[in-house]
């Protein structure tokens, strides 16, 4: 592990911290070091407040103030360089006179993409970009699905018996484990939204919220003629498309689809899944509605065994 890589790490595990409050804005981390030694670190805590750049600044102590200009920046994210709600961190990377700053990964997001990284170097500032870009962009897989695709991050996600039917003779049936749906709640709170489909809405009438994990509940969305989820979908027309527009539109970022099998397999048959995750039970039911059939290309991530049940999650290539 090279010294850029060591500190860029550091970097992703404080970016972790903001996986609640940071929402719409990506996760970000920032490590200042001189002389190979930390004298300052922070992250994106909450939307609309300071970046990780502003917070790592802050902590440095009075005494260290004359290191910085020696010193190298580690940032995730590249730095903003433009005025939102907070001024550009690549002015005040530039105002704080640092040697170098090392980036994780380009900014997709229109305002920035690349501009802050050009305006460093304008300004003297070595800048080296890339450093375990994969896990930064990995981290922050959302944003980077939203801004370059203009959707959201999907995932689908399913449990199923042993012998692949999603319930025991066309009646539902609990696969999963209480702590499995733990795991399952867990999932939601890190996500915008959550869709099912109608025939599941009306057999299980499902909460889809996160009672049993701390966060904010998704949005709950419902995929029915007779009770659209927004006014604008037409079903005259092809749903889907209208669909990714509208959650767009509202800046949702991620959306979880915990349907049945006629909304899981409309989802793979429009390529709109960057993930899926699959419970298998060890329970054998011997009929019911088969399990979808995992989509070409995908690819299996990692796989754990939790209370007897195998939870397998399996991703496209990734970045696109």
């Amino acid at each position: 592990m090279t010294t850029d890589e060591k500190y860029m790490w550091r970097c992703l595990q404080l970016a972790r911290c903001g996986q609640q409050n940071a929402r719409p804005n990506p996760m970000v981390g920032a490590v200042i070091v001189a002389a190979d030694r930390i004298i300052g670190e922070g992250y994106h805590i909450r939307c609309g407040e300071a970046h990780a750049e502003v917070n790592a600044f802050a902590s440095v102590k009075a005494a260290d103030e004359r290191l910085l200009h020696d010193a190298t920046i580690y940032v995730s994210l590249e730095p903003c360089a433009h005025y939102g709600k907070t001024p550009p961190c690549a002015e005040l990377i530039i105002r704080k006179g640092v040697k170098r700053c090392v980036v994780g990964c380009v900014d997709p997001f229109a305002k920035v993409e690349g501009r802050g990284i050009a305006m460093l170097r304008e300004a003297g500032i070595e800048v080296t970009v890339g450093v375990l870009e994969k896990e930064c962009r990995w981290l922050n897989r959302r944003f980077f699905t939203f801004n370059v695709c203009h959707r959201p991050y999907i995932i689908l996600k399913w449990a199923q018996s042993s012998d692949g039917f999603l319930d025991k003779d066309f009646h539902a049936y609990p696969f999963s484990t209480p702590f499995t749906k733990t795991l399952v709640h867990k999932m939601r709170a890190e996500n915008d939204a959550i869709l099912v489909g109608r025939t599941t809405d009306e057999r299980e009438s499902p909460r889809l919220d996160v009672r049993h994990w701390a966060g904010r509940s998704p949005l709950r969305l419902v995929l029915d003629s007779t009770k659209p989820c927004f006014p604008e979908l037409d079903f005259s027309r092809p749903v889907l498309p209208q669909l990714m527009d509208c959650l767009y539109e509202r800046n949702v970022q991620s959306l979880m689809v915990e349907g049945g099998k006629a909304t899981l397999d409309s989802f793979i048959e429009e390529g709109l899944c960057d993930e899926i995750r699959v419970e298998t039970s060890p329970t054998v039911t011997g009929g019911g509605t088969p399990a979808p059939h995992l989509p070409h290309g995908i690819m299996l991530l990692e796989q754990q065994v939790v209370e007897g049940n195998r939870i397998a999650s399996y991703v496209f290539n990734f970045p696109k």
